[in-house]
């Protein structure tokens, strides 16, 4: 999100170009055509060193960069940790604005400093916000490792429905039930093939895998219909001691300490947060769960800095924007220039929300496709304009201080209320 920001007339602005071994640094001092050039390794004693340099101006700094993976956080933060003011530069703006100014496409890192320069002087940047000195470095790291966990566990159980059940047991996937639960991934470990079960009797089966499987509603006929299945399988025949069913049980075993790390971190998540005002709040918002309300917090930061719901909404990618030139009008969609794991986060909450009762999402949705439910575009839209609205109401309630509330209704003199009062949550927009 790049707006228009002031920039002091007798500052001593900086550009750096990050990279992973060095930076290239491009210093403008007013009142002075020659520029400086520096360049700065990804050491302490250059940090040192540049710190140094920019100290020596006695006068206001303003360093402007573009993120860079994670390699402009150390440096951000000694400088920030110095008093300079920091600004980012967006990565999709600075590439338009040097084609622009280049004409053409070539790229090298003294180009790409002379246009970071060049968009600090005209103040195309935004503030930049340190994880670490605003407090929420562990709330993001434990929200970014979840989600590695996360798509590492689903990638392994897409492995197991689509290779080695179908090798080994495939009538097996009948019984997987939930994909959280770790009962199932336990029980192919203590019997990875259909032999395993054969060479038991119904009863021994039963006995060795009464525990295994956890607490289950008619457990007894469940293990009975999985020892039936097992002798009917088409399973591949293969030798229980084998190197292929080794290698079986170490992806199971792989999956199930995956499933544990995301316990692990989801219980740390709610013991780090469960006093934070901001995570409650957000917890009542129908559909945000735990694991949503951390990625609102580790993504977004604190909402209040967001002055109105367009901000934050076009943070998130959720503005709406339409490509038009002369008689020519495009199609109004989404953005999508935004905070790619927001977008996610709103767009799942807002697919739980309408499956609940009583919420004015399910309102909102149910309202949106009644025209035409049959129709997988106006649901698609529908969902698109709840996920919108998700947003608006996290952004309402934390900027407000209050708790989302159903159906909101206010007093309207003459006894009516509007409908962007009735429906509209916490927010006054539905």
């Amino acid at each position: 999100m790049t707006t228009l920001q002031s920039m002091p007339t007798d500052a001593v602005l900086v550009a750096i170009d990050i990279s992973k071994h060095r930076h290239e640094v491009l210093i403008e001092v007013p009142g002075r055509t020659r520029r400086r050039r520096l360049t700065v390794l990804n050491t302490r004693p250059e940090h040192d060193r540049l710190v140094a340099v920019l100290a020596a101006f006695e006068a206001p700094i303003v360093v402007g960069f573009e993120a860079t993976g994670n390699y402009h956080r150390a440096l951000a933060h000694r400088l920030l940790a110095e008093g300079f003011d920091l600004r980012l530069i967006s990565s999709m703006s600075l590439a338009r604005t040097r084609e622009a100014l280049n004409n053409g496409w070539d790229k090298n890192d003294p180009r790409d400093a002379q246009v970071i320069l060049h968009m600090l002087r005209i103040g195309a940047c935004q503030i930049f916000h340190d994880p670490l000195a605003h407090g929420i470095n562990d709330i993001q790291e434990l929200s970014k490792t979840h989600d590695m966990v996360s798509r590492a566990k689903t990638e392994l159980w897409h492995r197991l429905l689509t290779h080695y059940l179908p090798l080994y047991f495939p009538e097996a996937e009948r019984f997987r039930g939930n994909a959280r639960s770790d009962w199932f991934l336990a029980f192919l470990e203590a019997f990875p093939t259909p032999s395993t079960i054969q060479r038991l009797t119904k009863e021994e089966f039963i006995a060795a895998a009464w525990d295994v499987i956890g607490r289950k509603i008619s457990k007894q006929r469940l293990l009975s219909d999985v020892y039936e299945t097992a002798h009917s399988s088409v399973g591949l025949p293969v030798d229980p001691s084998s190197d292929a069913v080794a290698m079986f049980r170490m992806v199971l075993a792989e999956g199930r300490s995956l499933i544990r790390q995301r316990d692990r971190i989801e219980r740390l998540a709610v013991e780090r947060l469960s006093g934070h005002a901001d995570y409650q709040r957000l917890m009542t918002i129908p559909g945000i769960g735990p694991i949503n309300a951390l990625t609102v917090l580790a993504e977004a930061g604190d909402l209040r800095r967001f002055r109105h719901h367009r901000q934050f909404l076009k943070f998130c990618g959720l503005d709406l924007s339409t490509h038009q030139s002369g008689t020519f009008r495009g199609r109004t969609k989404l953005s999508k220039f935004g905070n790619a794991r927001l977008r996610r986060t709103f767009w799942m909450a807002g697919q739980i929300a309408i499956r609940q009762r009583d919420n004015s999402f399910r309102d909102k949705f149910e309202r949106y496709v009644e025209a035409d439910r049959s129709s997988p575009d106006r649901r698609r839209k529908a969902l698109t304009a709840i996920a919108a609205k998700m947003a608006r109401t996290a952004h309402a309630i934390v900027k407000r201080g209050s708790d989302y509330r159903p159906f909101f209704e206010g007093a309207v003199p003459g006894g009516r209320t509007p409908l962007c009062q009735g429906r509209g949550g916490a927010t006054a927009t539905s």
